[in-house]
Formats: C-alpha cells, sequence, structure tokens
C-alpha cells in the first residue's frame, strides 16, 4: 500500500489480492473479518467493506450470509504446456516487436519474491527488467525475478532474445504456468519507461512459472499499454 494516488480501499483491495494470489489465503480459506481487517489496516469500516466489495465483484471472494468471506480464486492453471515468450506471441499474431532495452541484476529475494522462487527471504536471486517494443514505440514492460544460478550470465546483452530459449542452453524447459491478468493504473515507473501519462491504460499480467521436478521458479510482472496488447487463452 504505497500509492498515494490510489483511494485507500483500492490499496486495501490490492493488498489482499496479493494475499490470494500468493499463496497466503488459499481457495476456500476464510479471510480475517470487517472487524479484524478494521483493526489491521486502521481504517474504518465502510473502507474494508469496500476494498471486500471489490475483490467480490472481481470473483477472488465470495460471502456466506452468516458465516463469513472466503476466497474463490479466478486464477488459471495450466501444466505441461508450451510457454511462449512476448516476441514469439506477437510473432505469432503478425506483429514484429523487439527487447528495446534490458537490464539485469543479481538480488537478495524479498519475502514476496522468495514466496515465489519456492526459496527463503535473503536468498540471491536475479532480477531482469526488459522494454518491448517496435521501433517507433515502446509498449511493453516486463520485470522478471528467477532462481539464481551461478551459471547464469549477468550481462544484459545474452538477455534480448526469448528468455526460455536462453533457459534451454541449460537444459531448462519451463512446463508449468499461473497467470492472471488485471487492469491498472500506471506507476510512476512505468510512465517513465513508456513514455505515456498517468491516465494510459495499463494491462498487467503476472506470470509464475517452473520446470516441474526441479529448482527453476520465474516470477515475472508484466506490463502493456492497453490499446497495444490483447490476451487471448485458447482452449
Amino acid at each position: 500500500m504505497n500509492d498515494n494516488r490510489l483511494p485507500l480501499y483500492i490499496q486495501i483491495a490490492n493488498d489482499l489480492k496479493f494475499k490470494i494470489h500468493s499463496g497466503e489465503w488459499e481457495v476456500e480459506d476464510q479471510i480475517p473479518t470487517e472487524f479484524e481487517l478494521c483493526n489491521i489496516y486502521d481504517v474504518s469500516r465502510i473502507t474494508i467493506r469496500k476494498a471486500i466489495d471489490q475483490l467480490v465483484n472481481e470473483g477472488l471472494l465470495y460471502r456466506k450470509r452468516a458465516v463469513g468471506t472466503f476466497v474463490q480464486s479466478k486464477e488459471v492453471e495450466v501444466k505441461e504446456v508450451i510457454v511462449k515468450s512476448f516476441t514469439q506471441e506477437m510473432n505469432d499474431l503478425g506483429r514484429k516487436v523487439h527487447t528495446l532495452k534490458a537490464r539485469i541484476e543479481k538480488k537478495t529475494a524479498s519475502a514476496k519474491i522468495a514466496n515465489f522462487l519456492n526459496i527463503k527471504e535473503g536468498d540471491p536471486v536475479l532480477n531482469l527488467q526488459r522494454v518491448f517494443g517496435t521501433e517507433d514505440l515502446a509498449f511493453a514492460f516486463f520485470d522478471t525475478y528467477f532462481t539464481f544460478e551461478p551459471n547464469f550470465s549477468t550481462d544484459a546483452k545474452e538477455y534480448y532474445g526469448s528468455f526460455y530459449e536462453y533457459l534451454k542452453t541449460f537444459d531448462i524447459v519451463v512446463d508449468s504456468i499461473k497467470e492472471y491478468v488485471e487492469a491498472i493504473e500506471p506507476s510512476e515507473q512505468l510512465i517513465e519507461v513508456l513514455k505515456i501519462n498517468e491516465h494510459t491504460p495499463i494491462l498487467k499480467r503476472v506470470r509464475i512459472t517452473q520446470q516441474l521436478g526441479k529448482e527453476f521458479h520465474e516470477y515475472s510482472e508484466c506490463f502493456y499499454i492497453g490499446s497495444e496488447y490483447r490476451y487471448y487463452v485458447e482452449g
């Protein structure tokens, strides 16, 4: 809850949403009562109720009369699938895109990242940030964290191609994926990186992948200018 431009109930709703998507609250878990949430966030009951209503409307929570509020996951999980890179997705749709900028850095895992990568807080991870687009327009920003391996390069030049093709050179084939998408307002970082204004609609796509039975995990937050990207689900 650090974006003061957003209404307080939206900030709280986003925090509750993270608890769901991170697995802290699992499907069918009962969440704290409105009274308990008021104490946790030090806000009024009206604010808490609006935050819960927001997630009920999004299909992430549901209410049981005289019982409480429970988690109803909106995630779609697909296992043993072919995970496509962004450039491959765009090429399949007939649009030629490139990695315009790439930056990679070794960091220590926060509690949030450690949870998604199935490691301990403070363990080393690699953080890869990339900007995608055409020669005329940057329209996507990816912020990716993945399991650290000594053989992984820390030279950004190695990451201008397909990330998943790069992983294959280490016999890592991602075969499990979870994703969810949501519409958000752009952060200051996105405004600067994508050269947009604060009113530009953004599609946020969170991707969590792994190689089943192996140690590799990836957590990516992908941001797209809404008018430049469409998200397709194949049945």
